[in-house]
């Protein structure tokens, strides 16, 4: 049992370095296209939803297949709609915190990372391994 449990945790542990891993590149791919969409002069909410929206596709298959092992489309819905909740409270927060004064860029810099936590939660729920 001990050999089951430590084979499991090991799992787990490598699991979630590859999110941290892939994560921090999807991070940069998504917040990358935001300033870039923000310097061109696009307002930001267009630019937090394309960001969003771009980044919705880019992290499936890159969340998919090296943190999950998960091969596919039929996990897409689910996926997306983790992303649509995390963007519409993304996008909500951002208009506060913009109204109170900080810059497009540096809001959506400090909203990210809470972001990102709240999407590793939802998005390990729906890509977590199914029984077989």
């Amino acid at each position: 049992m001990k050999r089951i449990a430590s084979a499991a945790r090991h799992q787990t542990i490598r699991r979630f370095a590859r999110f941290v891993l892939v994560g921090l590149i999807n991070t940069l791919f998504g917040y990358g296209l935001y300033a870039a969409l923000i310097l061109i002069g696009t307002p930001p909410q267009p630019a937090l939803f394309l960001s969003f929206f771009v980044g919705v596709l880019w992290n499936y298959f890159t969340t998919a297949r090296f943190v999950f092992r998960v091969g596919g489309f039929s996990r897409l819905p689910a996926y997306a709609a983790c992303y649509i909740a995390v963007y519409l409270l993304n996008a909500y927060v951002l208009h506060g915190v913009i109204r109170a004064g900080l810059s497009p860029l540096t809001a959506q810099a400090l909203l990210t990372p809470l972001a990102a936590v709240l999407t590793f939660v939802l998005v390990s729920f729906v890509m977590r391994p199914r029984p077989a």
